[in-house]
């Protein structure tokens, strides 16, 4: 969804005429003496012989009775329904400051209109409250509950996708807007939620990274949502990079809960330490809806990944692998074959040799060891470099152009040895 500045919505006809449209409208479906009520009752309070353009009380009187007869969508086509709600919002946001108690009041009355029934007219809705947020300055704290309540709609009828939200979106509208540190959090909740209410615990997990850190982090809700992120982490058969949890507050001061230390097991650990942790901890897994199967298939992969770490450029036998990952010599393949396929390590099988050429693999986490690790290939990298330097010099001096195919395997020998990434 496209958002500016401020959107102006013009429309034809003097104030009194585009309020009397209003009324219209909003009475059309009211049996006939209703409506003739409701019509000499707005007469009344524009008869005055001045102009109401020209009163700025009876402007509100006006247009509070339109608001106050304004329970749905209204009997229209959709052109119908869009027109009126862009009308209607446009002389609200007009008679009143934005941010006043008037505003905020009548706006909350007409998004709550605008939710019910979602799936009766749903891509007019959308328009209507994408119009109303784009019509809003960008700062006001009025785009907080017209994205959540267009974002709730989104979710229930399972099209978030129509939304096209990013992060980075999320992040500069909650530096523009005026509204507390509370409503960010509630903000981004809201976003959690929708996604995990749309079958989309992925996208969910990535807005946690940003939920968790904007709650206090000592409090009862700064922690309970610091162990939510760490069961959602586990629970995603596809995400193998735990090191941001560890980077929140929040989880930090969660050390002593029992998540904690399983979530520990993934970044450092491998299958005894999670089987022990097991022992340890039979009930948590069905506490938090934890799947030991896909659990285990997790702390194999990464296992594996963190065998290839060390092994970047070199041969990683298969007796290695069955041993570390504790499985039969004959399943090396198909787990190598499933490692490779996550992203976590590219490599290139050899039945041959039994073993696996270590092209590239990721570290769980980067600290001190790794660090060192990566030294130690840089400076083979800058030797290997060397090395070829001389063959080239050598090959110029001879004039030998076979040599060319000799410094080609050197220099990828020398690039394997360093293609290293994190989780």
């Amino acid at each position: 969804m496209a958002t500016v500045d401020s959107v102006s919505v013009f429309a034809e006809g003097t104030l009194e005429e585009q309020i009397q449209e209003l009324v219209d409208y909003a009475t059309r479906s009211s049996p006939e003496d209703e409506r003739a009520t409701a019509l000499q009752s707005f007469r009344d309070i524009i008869k005055l012989k001045e102009p109401v353009e020209n009163d700025q009380e009876r402007r509100r009187n006006a247009l509070n009775f339109v608001l106050d007869r304004t329970g749905g969508l209204g009997d229209g086509s959709e052109q119908e329904i869009e027109g009126y709600f862009n009308l209607l919002f446009s002389h609200l946001l007009t008679l009143w400051p934005t941010n006043s108690p008037e505003v905020r009041h009548h706006v909350s009355s007409l998004l709550g209109v605008l939710a019910s029934s979602p799936s009766e007219h749903p891509s007019v809705r959308y328009r209507v409250l994408s119009n109303l947020f784009n019509t809003t300055p960008r700062n006001s704290a009025l785009r907080l509950p017209i994205y959540t309540a267009l974002l709730q709609l989104a979710a229930v009828n399972g099209e978030l996708e129509t939304l096209r939200l990013s992060r980075k979106d999320v992040e500069q509208w909650l530096q523009e807007w005026d509204i507390s540190r509370e409503e960010r959090s509630q903000f981004l909740k809201a976003i959690v939620d929708a996604f995990i209410q749309s079958g989309q615990p992925e996208t969910a997990y990535h807005y946690t990274l940003s939920y968790v850190p904007s709650l206090p982090s000592p409090s009862p809700e700064g922690q309970s949502a610091a162990i939510d992120a760490i069961a959602l982490a586990l629970r995603l058969p596809s995400l193998f990079d735990f090191d941001p949890l560890f980077k929140l507050d929040a989880v930090v001061s969660a050390q002593d809960h029992e998540l904690f230390s399983l979530l520990q097991v993934f970044l450092n650990s491998g299958l005894p330490e999670f089987r022990s942790w097991l022992e340890s901890h039979p009930a948590v897994l069905e506490k938090y809806g934890l799947d030991q199967a896909q659990l285990e298939r997790k702390i194999r992969l990464l296992s594996f990944a963190s065998l290839g770490f060390a092994h970047v450029g070199h041969d990683l036998l298969y007796s290695e692998v069955a041993s570390v990952l504790q499985i039969e010599l004959s399943q090396v393949e198909k787990w190598a074959i499933d490692v490779i396929r996550t992203g976590l390590l590219s490599g290139k099988l050899s039945q041959t040799t039994q073993s696996l050429r270590i092209y590239r693999s990721s570290a769980r986490t980067f600290e001190r060891e790794q660090w060192e690790a990566l030294e130690k290939r840089l400076v083979a990298w800058k030797a290997g470099l060397a090395s070829v330097l001389e063959v080239v010099t050598s090959a110029q001096k001879r004039g030998n152009g076979s040599a060319v195919s000799e410094v080609v395997q050197q220099v990828t020998q020398a690039g394997e040895s360093v293609q290293v990434d994190a989780a």
